[in-house]
């Protein structure tokens, strides 16, 4: 029988673009939830969960404070305090997908107001972006990583896009959850609640 604890865990080499203040609250458990709807440079289709675990690439030019939930205006200051040279990139958390929802209905996402970070405002302007009225809501785990890996930020990476495929792989074996389990089921179960069954 082989040892679990003896699996190495494969490296990731996919990473998924979010506003940093809201990596950094993820990291700190205050929420589980993304709402996502896609960028100006993605297909018509829109964002898609391309993956079951992801690097969480931070970025720092599209924030914008009138759409991030309030109670993270205090924090937007810090986040940035993170901010690596120009050119750089640095990776600090991975996260694991645990559910994800299609949703159809505005009114559903009333309801997770406290389990992502933007703004009601926000919430419906992506909601309604493109005359397509859907988003998709993505329960994550995060985990962090042993060492923050500091990598160049190639052209490529650059621009109004969710998903990047890295030009190297990058180690997450030993990254910790952020979160313990007992916490995470809750507030997954509350999203559960709201959004209904995880298929």
């Amino acid at each position: 029988m082989t040892d679990a604890a003896s699996i190495a865990i494969e490296p990731e080499r996919v990473a998924l673009k979010e506003w940093a203040v809201l990596v950094e609250a993820m990291a700190r458990g205050n929420f589980i939830a993304m709402i996502r709807k896609g960028g100006i440079r993605e297909n018509r289709a829109g964002f898609d969960v391309r993956h079951d675990r992801f690097l969480l690439y931070p970025t720092y030019f599209h924030e914008k404070r009138n759409e991030l939930a309030e109670r993270f205006h205090s924090t937007l200051e810090a986040a940035h305090a993170h901010r690596p040279p120009e050119g750089m990139i640095e990776l600090r958390y991975v996260a694991n997908v645990a559910a994800v929802w299609l949703v159809t209905d505005l009114e559903q996402l009333r309801a997770i107001d406290h389990e992502h970070g933007l703004t009601w405002g926000a919430v419906e302007s992506r909601f309604r972006y493109r005359d397509e009225p859907r988003v998709h809501v993505v329960a994550v785990r995060v985990a962090k990583l042993p060492a923050v890996v500091t990598i160049p930020e190639v052209r490529r990476y650059t621009g109004c896009v969710s998903w990047v495929k890295l030009d190297e792989d990058v180690d997450v074996d030993g990254a910790r959850p952020v979160m313990d389990d007992e916490s995470f089921a809750g507030r997954l179960a509350k999203l559960e609640s709201a959004l209904g069954p995880i298929s």
